[in-house]
């Protein structure tokens, strides 16, 4: 217990309390983000499908729109289309306020999700694998195992959904969220190193290979599915000193996700659309 005022408050609620803000604040930065990465797909790729400029795409992208590959090419813009989709479905299959308002869209909109991050991996897996990755074989592989880890914990959430059993089910909804953002933590952390070295660190920016890349080309995922593990756990435990250093932590991952969507809106997305 402690004292606040005349008032006995137990530690567990106001610890609880503290780890829910500190979550909570985490996914809310991250939605503004993505949000921008949206817009920035929409405006930048989009835009330019729609002007015919398709040129422009591979200004930013390397081994992008390839002369004679059809098929290539197809797979390409399928996978930038839902990566839009599913990154603003995304978010709104996260909000709270959908879920319990607006039952009916949560589960429309869940298959929709679904949907595109089996669509958007598989297609990830063929441009992989058939026109390379930068980074060289140690990001092919790194992004491969991003792929697989998203049908993964699909086929899982969609089994729990199907079962009914719901709190399973938003365990591993969370879990999938997470690894569909895996190219968008990339980005945010990348150009967070950018602003925080003044200018690239442990890589080539010419050749766009280095230690700090295929550290990234992992971290992308596994940092924040570890964060959420550690989330999990405070939940469960009774102990008040691991809700409280858990809300630290993730704290101090909403402020770092925030200077990096900060640094990469600025420096990547808003100037090119």
């Amino acid at each position: 217990m402690e004292a606040i005022g005349i008032y006995q408050v137990p530690t567990w609620t106001l610890s609880s309390r503290a780890l829910k803000i500190s979550a909570a604040s985490w996914f809310a930065v991250a939605a503004v983000g993505q949000l921008f990465f949206v817009i920035y797909i929409l405006g930048f790729y989009g835009r330019a499908a729609v002007l015919g400029n398709w040129e422009t795409w591979n200004k930013v992208m390397p081994n992008g729109l390839i002369a004679g590959d059809s098929i290539g090419n197809l797979v390409l813009g399928i996978h930038l289309l839902f990566a839009a989709i599913i990154t603003a479905s995304g978010v709104l299959q996260l909000l709270p306020q959908i879920r319990q308002y607006a039952p009916s869209f949560h589960r429309w909109n869940g298959r929709l999700y679904l949907l595109s991050a089996v669509l958007m991996s598989l297609g990830g897996l063929i441009m992989i694998w058939t026109r390379g990755s930068v980074g060289g074989p140690v990001m092919a592989v790194t992004i491969s195992i991003n792929a697989v880890l998203i049908l993964l914990f699909a086929a899982l959430t969609l089994r729990y959904a199907l079962a009914r059993d719901i709190a399973t089910h938003r365990r591993w909804a969370l879990r999938l969220f997470l690894a569909v953002s895996g190219v968008w933590f990339f980005r945010v952390g990348l150009m967070f190193s950018l602003m925080a070295n003044q200018g690239p660190f442990g890589f080539d920016p010419e050749t766009f290979r280095g230690p700090f890349l295929e550290f990234l080309g992992a971290a992308q995922y596994v940092i924040p599915l570890a964060l959420l593990e550690l989330y999990f756990y405070a939940q469960r435990s009774q102990k008040s000193w691991i809700r409280l250093t858990t809300t630290l932590v993730l704290a101090m991952a909403a402020v770092a996700t925030a200077i990096g969507v900060f640094a990469a809106s600025m420096g990547m997305w808003l100037p090119r659309i």
